[in-house]
């Protein structure tokens, strides 16, 4: 494996694992924390946070897999991807029925289907047509 790739696939783990770790923390500080912790989300959809919470523990997983260049983290990515796509997609919905939702939140599920976009290219390409050993 060259070096360029070595540290594109390194970076696609850190960042998988930072955003991971980060997305747990906040998620779990909107959804367990106190008053002013659901104060601060505002008009926060549900299944969103929901969905983003639970898919921070698949992050850290793809992450941990992207740095030992296990095959499945490929299929983690791709599956993270899909799935931040469709909730997207559903959270669109809700937006275009009037449901009431932070402005952050569109911005937030744009920057997490790009980032997964990504990282699924990366692992792809670095991953899956790498030679098993």
């Amino acid at each position: 494996m060259s070096s360029n790739r070595k540290t594109s696939l390194t970076i696609a783990a850190a960042v998988a694992l930072a955003f991971g770790a980060l997305t747990v923390l906040s998620g779990g500080r909107a959804l367990f924390g106190g008053a002013d912790a659901r104060a601060a989300v505002g008009d926060a959809v549900p299944f969103v946070l929901w969905f983003n919470f639970l898919a921070g523990f698949a992050y850290i997983v793809a992450g941990i897999g992207l740095f030992l260049r296990h095959p499945p983290a490929v299929w983690i990515s791709i599956g993270i991807f899909a799935s931040t796509a469709l909730v997207a997609l559903a959270f669109g919905y809700h937006v275009m029925q009037g449901g009431a939702f932070e402005m952050r939140t569109v911005g937030a599920m744009v920057l997490r289907t790009g980032v997964w976009a990504v990282i699924s290219v990366v692992a792809w390409h670095h991953i899956r047509q790498a030679p098993v050993i």
